[in-house]
C-alpha cells in the first residue's frame, strides 16, 4: 500500500445514531490511515430527506469524538475537497449525470414509481428478477422529446453492458464476478433532481481523491454499480474492502433485541473509549490467536487488512464488559474519579459544581470500587449510600437481618464501640467491630452483614471497614441507631 496515497472516507447517513457497525467501519479506515501516514476523510452522506434523523450529524460526531478518532478532513475542520456534506454537493451529481446522458451512456426514463412497483410485483410473481425492463431506453429521439415537451418528469439510468462481467478484486474476499445481464439499468438521478447513494457515492470518492473503499459487505451488492459509474465517468477505481456482518449472540443480524446497538449507548451505560475502541476492532480481525489488550498504538501499528476475516463477528458482551473491567482496573484513581463523577451527578448524589472536599471523597472511594466495577455506572447502585442523608433498606435485605440472631446486641455494642473511638481510622473501625465478634461471640459473616445492611441498606456495598470510614463516625452512628426500629 503506497504510504503517501492513502486517502480512506467513512461516510454515515445521518438517519439515527452511529451503530456499533458503522463505528467498526469507522475505526478499520482510521486505523489504516494513522498506520500508513494517510488522510481519514468523514463525509456526511444527507441525501436521503426523507430518512434523516434530527440532531443524528451532532450525534455522530460525538461518538466519533468520543472513541478518539479525529478525522483529517471534513465537518467542523474542513479540507481541500469539501464541502464534506452531500446535500451541498448536489451540483456535482446533477453534471456527472447530465454528463453521461449527453455521452450516451445514460438516458432517461419516464416511467412512474407505481408503475415500476406494479412491474416488480409481477416480476416476482412469476419468479423472473424484478430487474427494471429497458422500455425507456428503447424510446425514439421523437418519443423522448414529446415526453420532454409535455414536461413528463423522467429519471436518469445508467446503461450497464449487456454482455460481459464486472469483476471486483476484493481484499478481504478476493475476487467477486458478477455477470453484467444481471445488473439492472439503475437510478443515477431522480426525477425530483436528487442523486441515488451509489451515484452521489462514486462522484465524491473521486472528487475527494479516495484510494481505498473499507465498508460493510453489505455494499458488496452495490459495489458492481459503482464500477459501471467509474468506468463510465472514466474515473481511476480504487480498492475495496468489505467487513463481514456483525452478528448476536445468537448467530443472527445485530439489533436492538440483543441490547444496545448504537454507541452512545455504550458510553452512557459507563463503557470506556478504549474499550470500545478495542474490542469493536477485534470484530473481524485479529493479530493472532492470544492477545486481547491492545493500547491505541498497538492498534495502529498492528492492524491490517490482510487480518480481517470474511467469516461474520460476534458481539460478546461477556468479554465487552470483561475488558472494560480490565481497562477501569488499569486507571489511575484520580482518573476514575473524574470519570465516575458524572454518573454520580446524573443520580444528584453529588453537586454539578464538585468542591474539594467532595471531591476528596469521591477519591476516597475508588480504591474500594475499582476491583469490584465492570462498567463506570456501577459506581451508583454500590456507593449511593455513601452519598445520601436517608437511605432506604431493601425489602430481601431487611427480612435477612431480622432472622439474624442478637441482632439488637450486635447493633447496640457497635454503635457502643465506634462511639468511645478516639482516632476514627480504618484500622480501629476493624478492632472495634472483631471486639463484637469476642464479647458477643457471633460469627464475622452474619454481624458484618447486618452492620452492612443497616449502613448502607442492602446486602452488597463495597468492603465494609472502608466504606464506614468514608462514611464517617456520626452518619455511621445515626444510620445505626436508626436501624434498630426497623428490627422491631
Amino acid at each position: 500500500m503506497n504510504n503517501e496515497k492513502v486517502r480512506v472516507r467513512f461516510a454515515p447517513s445521518p438517519t439515527g445514531h452511529l451503530h456499533l457497525g458503522g463505528a467498526r467501519t469507522a475505526i478499520y479506515n482510521w486505523l489504516l490511515a494513522k498506520k500508513y501516514g494517510g488522510t481519514f476523510i468523514l463525509r456526511i452522506e444527507d441525501t436521503d430527506i426523507k430518512r434523516l434523523f434530527p440532531g443524528a450529524i451532532e450525534g455522530i460526531l460525538d461518538s466519533l469524538s468520543w472513541l478518539g478518532l479525529n478525522w483529517n478532513e471534513g465537518p467542523l475542520v474542513g479540507g481541500d475537497y469539501g464541502p464534506y456534506q452531500q446535500s451541498k454537493r448536489m451540483e456535482l451529481y446533477r453534471n456527472a449525470a447530465y454528463k453521461l446522458l449527453e455521452e450516451g451512456k445514460a438516458y432517461r426514463c419516464f416511467c412512474e414509481p407505481k408503475e415500476l412497483e406494479e412491474r416488480r410485483r409481477i416480476a416476482l410473481k412469476e419468479k423472473r428478477p424484478p430487474m427494471y425492463d429497458e422500455r425507456c431506453k428503447k424510446l425514439s429521439k421523437k418519443e423522448i422529446d414529446e415526453l420532454l415537451k409535455m414536461k413528463k418528469p423522467f429519471a436518469i439510468r445508467l446503461k450497464i453492458p449487456e454482455t460481459g462481467v464486472t469483476e471486483i478484486n476484493d481484499l478481504i474476499h478476493g475476487k467477486i464476478v458478477f455477470k453484467n445481464k444481471f445488473i439492472e439499468d439503475f437510478v443515477l438521478l431522480r426525477s425530483n433532481g436528487n442523486p441515488t447513494y451509489n451515484h452521489s457515492c462514486v462522484v465524491d470518492d473521486n472528487a475527494m481523491k479516495i484510494s481505498l473503499v473499507i465498508r460493510g459487505d453489505d455494499h458488496i451488492p452495490n459495489t458492481p454499480k459503482q464500477v459501471n459509474i467509474y468506468k463510465a465517468l472514466g474515473y481511476p477505481i480504487p480498492k475495496f474492502a468489505h467487513l463481514p456482518m456483525i452478528l448476536g449472540p445468537d448467530g443472527s443480524k445485530l439489533s436492538k433485541r440483543h441490547g444496545a446497538t448504537a454507541v452512545g449507548e455504550y458510553e452512557e451505560a459507563g463503557y470506556l473509549p478504549q474499550t470500545m475502541l478495542n474490542f469493536l476492532t477485534l470484530l473481524g480481525w485479529s493479530y493472532d490467536d492470544k492477545t486481547t489488550i491492545f493500547s491505541k498504538n498497538d492498534l495502529i501499528n498492528k492492524f491490517s487488512i490482510e487480518h480481517v476475516s470474511k467469516n461474520p463477528a460476534i458481539f460478546d458482551t461477556k468479554k465487552l464488559d470483561w475488558m472494560n473491567g480490565y481497562y477501569i482496573r488499569n486507571l489511575t484513581v484520580k482518573e476514575l474519579a473524574e470519570l465516575i463523577t458524572p454518573f454520580l451527578q446524573n443520580k444528584e448524589l453529588v453537586p454539578k459544581k464538585i468542591s474539594k472536599d467532595i471531591r476528596s471523597r469521591i477519591e476516597e472511594i475508588v480504591p474500594i470500587i475499582q476491583e469490584r466495577i465492570k462498567l463506570l455506572s456501577d459506581v451508583v447502585p454500590l456507593t449511593d449510600f455513601l452519598f445520601k442523608e436517608k437511605i432506604k433498606i431493601e425489602e430481601k435485605a431487611l427480612k435477612d437481618a431480622k432472622k439474624t440472631e442478637n441482632k439488637e446486641k450486635i447493633i447496640n455494642l457497635t454503635i457502643s464501640k465506634l462511639a468511645s473511638l478516639k482516632e476514627f481510622s480504618k484500622e480501629r473501625i476493624e478492632k472495634a467491630l472483631r471486639e463484637v465478634l469476642d464479647e458477643l461471640s457471633v460469627k464475622a459473616g452474619k454481624a458484618f452483614m447486618l452492620i452492612r445492611i443497616a449502613i448502607s441498606g442492602k446486602k452488597v456495598s463495597p468492603p465494609l471497614f472502608e466504606s464506614i470510614y468514608i462514611l464517617g463516625k456520626d452518619r455511621t452512628i445515626q444510620r445505626l441507631t436508626e436501624f434498630k426500629k426497623y428490627l422491631l
